[in-house]
């Protein structure tokens, strides 16, 4: 079926909370999820199970490896076919979402004494995960290219990594500077905690999301070795826009690793709601169709964005995005740039002169101050709207 995502849905009458934060004249373009609906498929089968109109305990409460065989293999089949990456089903760990889970990971590894390294700038709650583990946090910054691309500093990554360093908390696709991160450069990333002895865990929500000419590798795919030294976090949520059901899954292919990461959640992590199992496996039995479509729209967006900036926002300036529906853009040169309260913060700029909504860079730690980040998951009418909107506030 054709899916019409240039169709301006009201989101502001829901719960939704990119909507509901702001003044009605505000157009948000913050939180990471997209302003379509979800897969047909997907409602469909969500109407399905609430007619039913029993909401028992889920299958997935006992957390049992035998628990949704069906759902296991369908995601068994899905990484295999995309990512040519062979898992067992008992690999496969179910939570309520990404997050939980690299916070898991960091009680997995916690001990006195002990740090998590990340990538700055990088989507904040990586920043604080190491910190509500009692873990110190490590920042090997990524290197920002005069083109405004990042790539990795090898030397600066492998510099950060001390003794007390218990894990690597990888994010890829990168959230908020869009990087599709090559094979080569994961390998390196994955030998280098190999040889120092550093667990690595890989946020990859964003796996589905990466555009023409580029492809996702799970860090864990590359060697068996890396995927006995790897906990790999993924989801539907950001793919097929449906956050707010809490589905996420980890896969753990080292059987001891396992088992310590079930036990660090010493009974606070809980299961996944029902309605989070049913759209779960109709986004990815029956998604394909929808994802196909709203990827080229995401890309025509993402190409209108940057054609945009170059042309029509003096002093601001962004890179292409190689995946994620998120803008990374560098405000310093520009009006919005100027000091604010003794400190760069164009979001607040923008907020107040344009009445649009963006994620401040400095959240995202070390190397963000000055940036915003713009969410283009929206009908195209929107985006421009909010455009017009930035290039009215940034005129003398």
């Amino acid at each position: 079926m054709h899916y019409d995502f240039d169709r301006r849905i009201d989101l502001r009458s829901t719960d939704c909370a990119r909507w509901r934060t702001y003044d009605e004249d505000v157009i948000p373009l913050w939180v990471a999820d997209m302003d379509f609906a979800s897969p047909q498929p997907v409602i469909r089968a969500l109407q399905e199970r609430v007619a039913c109109g029993v909401f028992g305990y889920p299958e997935g409460v006992s957390g049992k490896p035998t628990d949704n065989l069906e759902l296991r293999q369908v995601i068994v089949e899905r990484l295999e076919s995309l990512y040519r990456w062979q898992v067992s089903p008992e690999e496969i760990v179910f939570m309520p979402g990404v997050v939980t889970g690299f916070n898991l990971a960091c009680q997995a590894v916690a001990e006195p004494g002990g740090a998590v390294l990340v990538q700055p700038p990088v989507y904040h709650p990586f920043l604080e995960a190491p910190h509500n583990a009692g873990l110190e946090r490590q920042d090997a910054q990524l290197t920002r290219l005069p083109d405004g691309s990042y790539e990795i500093d090898f030397d600066v990554f492998s510099s950060k990594l001390t003794g007390q360093t218990r894990m690597f908390l990888l994010c890829s696709p990168h959230n908020p500077v869009g990087r599709v991160f090559r094979g080569d450069e994961l390998l390196r990333l994955a030998e280098i905690c190999l040889q120092r002895g550093v667990l690595i865990c890989s946020d990859e929500i964003h796996c589905d999301l990466a555009y023409s000419g580029y492809q996702h590798i799970p860090i864990a795919s590359l060697d068996p070795e890396i995927a006995r030294n790897t906990i790999t976090l993924m989801a539907p949520s950001k793919t097929f826009n449906i956050p707010g059901l809490q589905f996420s899954f980890a896969v753990i292919q080292n059987p001891e690793l396992r088992e310590v990461y079930q036990k660090s959640s010493r009974g606070l992590a809980g299961w996944i709601n029902t309605l989070g199992w049913v759209a779960a496996q109709a986004a990815y039995q029956e998604g394909q169709e929808w994802l196909e479509q709203v990827m080229a729209y995401l890309q025509a967006n993402r190409d209108y964005l940057i054609a945009y900036v170059r042309d029509e926002l003096p002093g601001i300036s962004m890179a292409s995005p190689q995946g994620t529906y998120l803008a990374w853009l560098d405000c310093r040169s520009s009006r919005a740039g100027e000091m604010m309260g003794g400190k760069q913060d164009p979001s607040a700029f923008f907020l107040q002169n344009a009445r649009v909504a963006l994620s401040d860079g400095a959240m995202f730690g070390a190397g963000g101050e000055g940036f915003v980040r713009l969410n283009f998951g929206c009908p195209r009418s929107r985006l421009a709207e909010a455009l017009e909107r930035m290039k009215a506030a940034l005129e003398p």
